[in-house]
């Protein structure tokens, strides 16, 4: 797939708690609250995804991760439970895990490659490319992840959901524009209660997505975090909201895959 950018960058402040009480939803996990870019610490380790363009379902392991010690970040398609759908783009029709949490390796895959919408290279993609989902899983739970995500064409297209180690669902958001959004979510209590995330397309979505520049750690990677009383992110039940801190605008001609 071909995929060109333009360069504009816009700053977008975040979203009020009035605007997420008025989309009509039912119950919200306090404790998940949204981390702009301004709230991550040189504690936090980055994933760029600079390892050879083709690599299937990478791994990386790091060490002395500040207050984890040695984490290893798996990715692929799926996790054991959840069931992806046939056809284009592949997402999923059950998004609900196994216990414990786990990568299905046998499943849909990721795969480094580049993105020409993307000013950061390389990126993850799920199978087929941009079109599939990408789930995410941490050996030890971690109190913050962030990212970049995109190039959405529209908004409420493509949502991410996380989970803890048991598989239960800490929540799910969708992307609220279009282009790139970046994503940052952490536990105001400092708590490492997440261990895996997906990623799906649950909208019109006729482009993909890809991910970039994962971020996680512990809760020194992520300070100081918002009360969540203050900014609210995740939901549990009903749409979900992203609160927007980073976007950037793209003209885009046809594109064939």
């Amino acid at each position: 797939m071909k995929r060109i950018s333009s360069q504009s960058i816009h700053l977008r402040g975040l979203a009020s708690v009035a605007t997420v009480l008025a989309a009509g939803l039912v119950s919200i996990h306090a404790a998940l609250v949204d981390v702009g870019p301004g709230n991550i610490t040189p504690a936090a380790t980055v994933i760029t995804f600079d390892t050879p363009l083709g690599t299937v379902n990478p791994s990386y392991t790091f060490n002395n991760v500040p207050g984890i010690g040695t984490e290893t970040v798996s990715f692929a398609g799926t996790f054991a439970g959840q069931t992806p759908t046939t056809g284009f783009p592949v997402t999923l029709s059950d998004s609900q895990p196994s216990n414990p949490l786990a990568l299905n390796l046998s499943g849909p895959t990721t795969f480094v490659t580049n993105d020409g919408a993307s000013d950061t290279n390389p990126v993850l993609s799920g199978s087929p490319e941009f079109n599939g989902p990408i789930s995410m899983f941490f050996s030890k739970p971690v109190a913050g992840v962030a990212l970049k995500g995109g190039y959405f064409d529209n908004p409420h297209s493509t949502s991410v959901e996380a989970y803890d180690a048991s598989g239960k669902s800490l929540g799910i958001l969708s992307n609220n524009v279009t282009g790139f959004e970046f994503y940052g979510l952490a536990d105001s209590t400092g708590k490492a209660d997440i261990s895996g995330l997906s990623f799906f397309v649950t909208g019109n979505e006729p482009f993909g997505f890809e991910i970039d520049n994962v971020t996680f750690g512990a809760a020194q990677a992520f300070s100081p975090v918002p009360e969540p009383s203050t900014i609210i992110l995740i939901l549990s039940v009903g749409a979900g909201v992203a609160l927007v801190t980073l976007r950037q605008r793209f003209v885009r001609p046809s594109q064939t895959a």
